[in-house]
């Protein structure tokens, strides 16, 4: 690590680079969850169909899955802040077009390119790595990674309240494109010049070869519900996945210098926050979903507050934002104190007693926020244990393509969770009624149940692998080949 040939004169602009890094992983959150509550605005002010306007979700989200490694890559290859910088400016020129279109198709391209922005995670914790003592590691890390459960609270909550009363879906925009300037400017000025880390090139045919599969994978999980599961175009996209993704990994093997070294996608102490990313990802918008969905549901369906899309954010949500926010840093020193597997563990025990609340308890709003409080707590201190995971088990060389396959894993998660809520509460809605059933909300409970145990019963299984040194804190880097 390089942060001891800087010299002490930087140590007072570590509290400062650690704050810009934080502000970029939340402008990517708020980007992603901003346009949720979106949906039925741009659908009926576009006027298209509510399917045609999820592709604003699923342009995003492909977008990122394509990007991410690439540009984890390119980080390692080409160093952090050039393409830090060029991250934010696609940002930045997106939410501009998000602004001042109005045409559904430029809507899309504008997604596309804000979607580069996941790319921000990977490269902010291969900064870290590089500029910041051991010592002070496993707190920034965890500062930097819990906003990325913070900014989709934060992103609800700036959409609820731009657009109530019926308000133009373009204004929250305005929130994003400040972030995404005021992102690109700080990062300009704090992120340091330092030679690239790693050598070699890209592996541009990986990388077209990998997108491919993730594109086969990610269109029939973000629009099962629409063209239906058992469709030609389901069940074709998710066959071509299962050989193009394979595929792809043959394909490393015979790389001399591979986008993602193959030993690195097989190494379970990389395997396992990769799983609990994913896990942890169809937690974070089941809980999202189904408590926005259930306290917006009006009283007369027999449950729910008949809240705003305001309310439910600022009500509901916000407390989980603001705990994470006060958390965030406190997580970084239980990691370091206990070690990131234990600490793992224990938010998956605060998810899982979350989700059993909202599934046996949720006749009052204490209720309900209590509920989505200790499903939030569960995100941010999983977010903030598993950056450390991953870099114990890889080199200083791969920390931003490393990262790049855990933030993938995240968002197949998110989709998935998406996926799962909307379709379970869509199958409870009965031919009488636009709204759901009352035990959907509990079956959608019983899943994020299962994410968080399932969470909790990989850190149990990875804690054989990786011995003491997991329950004490991160590996040194040669530890890991």
């Amino acid at each position: 690590m390089s942060s001891g040939a800087d010299g002490d004169q930087h140590a007072p602009r570590r509290g400062l680079l650690v704050a810009v890094l934080a502000l970029g992983t939340t402008a990517l959150s708020l980007m992603q969850s901003l346009v949720v509550p979106l949906l039925p605005a741009i659908a009926a002010q576009l006027g298209v169909s509510a399917n045609a306007a999820g592709w604003v979700l699923t342009a995003n989200l492909l977008a990122a899955a394509v990007a991410t490694p690439v540009l984890g890559r390119l980080g390692d290859v080409w160093g952090e802040r050039p393409v830090a910088l060029g991250v934010l400016a696609a940002m930045s020129v997106g939410t501009l077009l998000a602004l001042v279109t109005t045409s559904l198709p430029l809507l899309l391209v504008a997604r596309v390119l804000q979607g580069v922005s996941y790319g921000l995670f990977p490269l902010a914790i291969s900064v870290l790595r590089r500029e910041l003592p051991p010592a002070r590691l496993d707190v920034a890390m965890s500062v930097v990674s819990s906003t990325l459960a913070v900014g989709g609270v934060i992103g609800l909550v700036a959409a609820g309240v731009l657009t109530r009363d019926g308000g133009d879906y373009h204004r929250p925009f305005w929130i994003g494109l400040v972030v995404c300037l005021v992102t690109l400017g700080a990062t300009a000025v704090v992120l340091p010049r330092r030679p690239a880390r790693g050598s070699g090139r890209v592996d541009w045919t990986g990388a077209a070869v990998l997108a491919t599969g993730l594109v086969l994978l990610l269109l029939p999980v973000s629009q099962g519900n629409a063209w239906g599961w058992t469709s030609p175009g389901t069940l074709g996209c998710l066959a071509g996945a299962a050989l193009v993704l394979p595929g792809w990994v043959q394909l490393q093997r015979r790389q001399a210098q591979p986008l993602v070294r193959p030993g690195l996608l097989a190494d379970p102490r990389v395997v396992v926050p990769n799983v609990a990313g994913l896990l942890t990802g169809v937690g974070l918008f089941a809980s999202f979903l189904v408590v926005l969905q259930y306290v917006q549901t009006p009283p007369a369906a027999g449950y729910g507050f008949g809240a705003s899309v305001l309310e439910a954010a600022v009500v509901y949500l916000l407390p989980g934002g603001v705990a994470g926010i006060l958390l965030g840093p406190v997580a970084g020193r239980i990691v370091a104190r206990v070690g990131a597997l234990t600490t793992l563990r224990a938010g998956a025990v605060c998810g899982l007693a979350g989700f059993g609340l909202f599934a046996v308890l949720r006749d009052t709003p204490a209720q309900v926020v209590a509920a989505g409080l200790l499903t939030q707590l569960w995100v941010t201190v999983a977010y903030a244990a598993l950056p450390a995971l991953v870099v114990a088990a890889v080199r200083p060389e791969e920390t931003g393509v490393a990262n790049a396959v855990n933030s993938i894993a995240r968002s197949v998660g998110q989709a998935v969770g998406s996926t799962v809520t909307v379709a379970v509460l869509a199958a409870g809605t009965g031919a009488a009624t636009v709204f759901p059933a009352a035990g959907s909300f509990t079956a959608v409970a019983l899943v994020g149940a299962g994410s968080a145990a399932a969470v909790a019963a990989v850190t149990l299984a990875g804690r054989g692998r990786w011995g003491r040194a997991g329950e004490a804190g991160p590996l040194p880097a040669s530890g890991a080949s």
